[in-house]
């Protein structure tokens, strides 16, 4: 990965950890996602080790998908921590591109935590039970796969634009090429996982779900007046 484009990763994740700060900060209590985000951020650390073979490679398990539908704006914070700990443990995936995986991974999460939200939307609310749950498995199908599928699109054009001119072009955009496709099950395969947890936190433990409530306007300033 050529530095111009390691220090551009660092760059955008840089802003992006601010920004998602700051859309925690808004929330009643920060804190109170904190032991979730946690717990996510373990299984994010762990899936990268279950590798799939996919002929002729084989695929690790992201769930970046996963963890910006159950986390919304705490994935990308969370998503930087694990790739942290990855990369100073056992140096999976290395300190100087550590922004641009955070990039990589981070922000199709945030994508598929507002495809995840779509089913709120007020032409569905009218539905019954048996549809309102359904329909939240289909967005929790499509925002994990999103997620795995954005990143791979992503991975795709970084590394097709950075193919160094001393290597054979031709032979390295195929072996490229032929590693991106090799995700899309792997894609499919994140949806179905994404979409069998949510359901079944939806049964146990809906409130898990439940997107973090705003403050209310003037209230911080209220809180510091007592």
């Amino acid at each position: 990965m050529p530095a111009s484009v390691a220090i551009a990763g660092f760059a955008t994740t840089g802003a992006m950890a601010w920004y998602s700060l700051r859309k925690i900060e808004q929330d009643d209590d920060p804190r109170a996602v904190i032991p979730k985000a946690s717990m996510f951020t373990a299984a994010f650390f762990v899936a990268s080790w279950v590798n799939i073979p996919v002929p002729p490679v084989s695929v690790h398990l992201i769930l970046n998908g996963l963890m910006g539908v159950i986390l919304g704006w705490y994935a990308f914070p969370a998503i930087l921590i694990g790739l942290f700990f990855q990369a100073v443990m056992f140096g999976h995936g290395g300190l100087t591109t550590l922004g641009v995986n955070a990039t990589m991974m981070g922000v199709p999460a945030i994508l598929a935590y507002y495809v995840f939200r779509l089913r709120g939307a007020p032409g569905l609310r009218a539905m019954g039970e048996r549809g309102s749950r359904a329909l939240t498995g289909v967005f929790a199908f499509l925002g994990g796969a999103l997620g795995l599928g954005l990143a791979a699109l992503i991975l795709f054009v970084l590394l097709i634009g950075t193919v160094p001119s001393s290597l054979d072009g031709a032979t390295e955009r195929a072996a490229i090429t032929g590693l991106v496709i090799a995700h899309i099950p792997l894609a499919v395969v994140e949806g179905a996982f994404t979409a069998l947890v949510v359901l079944y936190l939806l049964r146990v433990k809906p409130a898990l779900l439940e997107a973090p409530l705003k403050k209310r306007p003037g209230e911080a300033k209220l809180a510091g007046g007592r």
